[in-house]
């Protein structure tokens, strides 16, 4: 036989497991053949006593393999190939070598490895798929004589590789399941989490739509109606519904079953539930799924036995007998807590199943469940509201789901220049993957690449078009998308030492909102010119266009300061974000003196510190003058008792426990100043204080309402608020804050009025 002395199971198994996990490969050789040994790629790694033992890290298509066989072992197959010399004959004495065989009581299967040196690299796989076409009858033949009665699934791996949409669609005609590192990832980490019992969700995802031998698939079960939808309210034994149940993770492996919206099974927590159903635990709570009847096998047969003039019937449900035909909604932690239990089979769990519900309810109904438990985080709402926004009656709400789409695009999209650099959902990012969605989409939504609305009278009013705008969300991304992609790829091809620097100026927040927002600029500035019309012009050429603008900042990300990377990657808030979007704008426009977007002057002059000078000693004597004159004037109407009667109680005890800490802190120096009250009250202190009791009136109205405001409505609140913005700009950082022109005009007229008028 083919297999006898190819196939490992049990200790066995684990032990060549082990050795695969190693990066490594490991050799002796006598102490005279090191140097020799070191020229062909190995390295001291243990001195013997007679030998050394040297090792070489493993190529890498033989640590995919490893990978691969690896996560097999993980999710619970009892038996696979030994080593990498499996080889099964096809026909007449023709054999056909297997990277990774992996067998269990249900299934067999075969996967091939394929992994290039470098990501990204693309390749036609027409040949090897019909060539794997060609023997996959004789071959499946041969493992049915070994292994009867098992479903058998070919599978072609690949990794590095951009696997074209004619190659994927070969496959799947030829019922050849295709993983890509994505999917591998995604059943590795699964496996790390559920162990052996990711192996249903494994199931589902390569059986969808086949039968489950010899399970029983009748239930008791009462029909009812709910919000316009029928359901069934069952009893069901784990095991029966862990054969046909699929969670819709939101992962990328799972990009075609949308909608996908559940976060991936906790491991800690799954330990939880498992211990605490051993411990004879239960949970009265329904499991809610949606039963999926396009492959038919759902039948309610009711019984002679009716309650007369109730709307539920009682009856016997007809389960489907098919992998992936169960969706849960809420609940895989219950339901995957029974997987390795001894009550999967002898206890049964409550179940409230739809039929057929449509994408955007059973996302709907996932966050109403969620929103009254656990809420739903920011990053899972957002890719959820893709699904639910994306056909909304407010076409303001379908644009926002565009513009996520997009977002998720960039990130998960092999052929974007931002592919995995995008945090997607709850999954833990990888290495260099810092861009966040709502990065990308409040950016998006400050251009004018699609349109804008308002609603009147239920309807949708255009506001404004967008330039990219098909009036469709689908014919929009489609236009959109290309032109985006290509416009980050000018930067990824012509700045790759920065583009992939662990601490890069481009791809981090800051540099990626203001790109966005620069490329709508320049496709303003061509419009405007009569350069451009993306609704109708090829969307490449419009970014090849664009590139002449962008030049230049290319240049600067070439030649790029530790400085001025830290001014790129440390300016936060929205406040940061804008300053770096001008900065760039800034950069274009000395080069290219006809690209000038609206504001950007402005900017310049308020930016440019040309006003600090003479503002920073003014805002040094005004908060002087200021306090000096509050504290005469409080004392003049409250005497020795001025602070206590004068302050609100509020300001005073502020003041209180900050004097308290300075001067323990000088105690502890060896300072001998004392620090009063009065020395810890601030300026924006200073506006509580006249506006406290009667002080306004008594002590401040006169003196401290500007000239212009005399018959300003709203009151002293009001007519103090320049005080609360005098406030602002004595707490500024001097060293890095410019003051506007706006803000200099303010005070300077404080100044001759408060200073240069007495």
């Amino acid at each position: 036989m083919w297999f006898e002395d190819k196939i490992v199971s049990g200790k066995e198994l684990q032990g060549i497991r082990k050795k695969r996990a190693h990066k490594y490969i490991y050799e002796k050789f006598e102490p005279e053949l090191q140097e020799k040994s070191e020229t062909d790629g190995w390295e001291l790694y243990k001195t013997l006593k007679t030998q050394i033992k040297m090792k070489k890290e493993k190529p890498l298509f033989e640590q995919f393999e490893d990978e691969v066989w690896i996560l097999f072992a993980s999710l619970g197959f009892q038996s696979m190939n030994k080593d990498k010399q499996l080889q099964i004959p096809y026909k007449d004495g023709l054999t056909k070598q297997i990277d990774v065989f992996a067998v269990d009581e249900e299934t067999v299967l075969l996967i091939e490895c394929k992994c290039a040196t470098t990501p990204g690299k693309t390749v036609n796989f027409k040949t090897d798929i019909e060539a794997i076409e060609g023997i996959r009858t004789g071959l499946y033949a041969q493992v049915r004589q070994q292994f009867p009665d098992r479903k058998i699934r070919y599978i072609f791996a690949t990794k590095n590789y951009k696997v074209g949409d004619q190659d994927r669609d070969r496959m799947k005609q030829f019922g050849i399941s295709y993983f890509d590192e994505r999917v591998v990832q995604y059943f590795y980490q699964l496996a790390q989490h559920l162990g052996s019992c990711a192996r249903f969700q494994l199931l589902g995802y390569l059986f969808e739509g086949q039968e489950i031998k010899a399970m029983n698939n009748c239930v008791p079960a009462i029909e009812g109606k709910m919000g316009g939808h029928t359901y069934y309210a069952f009893s069901v034994e784990p095991d029966k519904l862990l054969k046909m149940a699929y969670v819709l993770h939101r992962d990328k492996a799972n990009d075609g079953m949308m909608p996908t919206y559940q976060r991936i099974i906790k491991k800690e927590r799954l330990k939880e539930i498992q211990k605490f159903i051993d411990g004879g635990g239960f949970f009265p709570n329904s499991l809610i799924i949606n039963i999926d009847v396009s492959g038919g096998g759902l039948r309610f047969d009711p019984s002679s036995l009716q309650v007369e003039g109730s709307i539920p019937r009682i009856g016997v449900l007809h389960l489907p007998k098919q992998y992936r035909s169960a969706y849960i909604i809420d609940g895989q932690h219950r339901l995957y807590g029974y997987a390795e239990s001894n009550y999967a089979l002898s206890n049964s769990v409550p179940v409230v199943a739809f039929v057929n519900l449509e994408k955007a309810k059973q996302v709907e109904l996932f966050m109403e469940i969620n929103e009254n438990q656990k809420s739903v985080p920011k990053r899972l709402r957002d890719l959820l509201n893709i699904d639910l926004l994306w056909e909304s009656p407010d076409w303001n709400k379908q644009r926002q789901a565009l513009r996520l789409s997009i977002a998720q695009n960039l990130g998960e999209s092999q052929d974007s220049p931002l592919w995995g650099r995008v945090i997607i959902g709850e999954a833990a990012p990888p290495p260099h993957c810092c861009i966040t969605t709502d990065t990308i989409e409040n950016a998006l939504k400050s251009t004018n690449f699609f349109s804008r609305y308002k609603r009147e009278n239920n309807r949708n009013v255009i506001v404004e078009n967008g330039k990219f705008d098909k009036g469709e969300n689908r014919a929009t991304l489609n236009k959109f998308q290309p032109f985006l992609e290509k416009s980050f790829l000018y930067f990824k091809d012509n700045c790759t030492t920065e583009w992939e620097k662990e601490e890069s100026a481009i791809v981090v927040n800051n540099s990626i909102h203001a790109l966005i927002r620069i490329f709508n600029d320049i496709v303003v500035h061509l419009c405007a010119q009569k350069q451009a019309d993306p609704v109708n012009d090829d969307p490449l050429d419009i970014a090849e266009n664009a590139e002449a603008y962008l030049s230049p900042l290319v240049d600067f990300f070439n030649n790029i300061t530790a400085e001025q990377r830290d001014e790129i990657r440390k300016s936060y808030g929205s406040g940061g974000k804008a300053k770096v979007w001008r900065t760039f704008q800034k950069i274009i426009a000395e080069a290219k003196p006809e690209f000038s977007p609206t504001g950007l002057t402005e900017w310049i002059r308020d930016n440019g510190k040309q006003f600090n000078d003479e503002a920073f000693p003014m805002i040094q004597t005004l908060e002087s003058t200021i306090k000096q004159d509050f504290e005469k004037k409080l004392y003049s109407r409250y005497s020795s008792n001025w602070l206590a009667l004068g302050l609100p109680q509020k300001v005073y005890n502020q003041a209180n426990n900050l004097m308290g800490k300075r001067n323990y802190d000088n105690s502890i120096n060896g300072v001998a100043a004392d620090v009063s009250i009065w020395d810890c009250v601030t300026v924006a202190n200073c506006r509580d204080i006249a506006i406290h009791s009667s002080n306004w009136t008594e002590l401040f109205e006169k003196t401290y309402t500007r000239p212009s405001e005399l018959r300003l409505s709203g009151g002293k609140k009001a007519k103090t608020e320049w005080i609360a913005k005098l406030a602002k700009l004595i707490n500024v950082d001097k060293n890095d804050y410019s003051v506007t022109e706006e803000e200099y005009s303010f005070l300077k007229s404080l100044y001759e009025w408060l200073v240069m008028g007495q």
